[in-house]
């Protein structure tokens, strides 16, 4: 019989702990559940701006697909419905491009915070997800978030190169926009 005797930590496995090879939490919250989804992968341009008008009037104005052509210049054609599934009729107008006719599925809105539609080209080598966002700051400042998401085979390639065009696009419709909402919202203050 040897006089040594191992003790507490010699027991213990890799990881200084004994019966594991790390720490061994349980949540209850995601205990037995899926991992929660992971969002879109790719190449995202965003602008981000500002507005002085309450979240209302700026989705009115998003909203009002047909009236798109007397403010925005990144889509001076816009028809369609606001609608789950439905295909949105658009021209897309980039600085120093060519005008370019899209059809696009709406994938998600929410009256006062989102609109999303999806674009699939070259038989979905391309698949964009392009996005309004509108989160209230107060009651009356809110910030919008213009931007899209260049996903697919060929997507981020493509997002890369025209990232700058497409950025200055959405920096466009963020001015044309915040200058829309804040007339609107100083006209019905009175």
């Amino acid at each position: 019989m040897s006089p040594f005797k191992p003790g507490p930590d010699l027991l213990a496995k890799p990881g200084g702990r004994r019966g594991g090879m790390g720490p061994q939490t349980l949540n209850l919250k995601t205990e037995g559940k899926p991992p929660p989804p992971k969002g879109p992968s790719g190449v995202r341009i965003e602008d981000r701006i500002g507005v002085q008008a309450p979240a209302e009037v700026i989705w009115e104005i998003v909203y009002d697909l047909g009236r798109w052509p007397e403010w925005n210049p990144t889509y001076p054609k816009a028809e369609g419905q606001i609608r789950i599934g439905e295909i949105l009729d658009l021209t897309l107008a980039l600085p120093g491009q060519p005008e370019q006719a899209l059809k696009a599925k709406v994938l998600d809105w929410v009256p006062n915070e989102q609109l999303h539609w999806r674009l699939t080209l070259l038989g979905g080598l391309i698949k964009t997800l392009r996005y309004i966002e509108i989160t209230p700051l107060s009651e009356v400042g809110c910030i919008v978030d213009n931007g899209e998401i260049f996903g697919g085979l060929m997507g981020p390639s493509l997002g890369r190169r025209m990232a700058r065009p497409v950025r200055q696009g959405f920096k466009a419709m963020n001015e044309a926009l915040k200058a829309r909402a804040e007339a609107e919202w100083a006209k019905r203050k009175g």
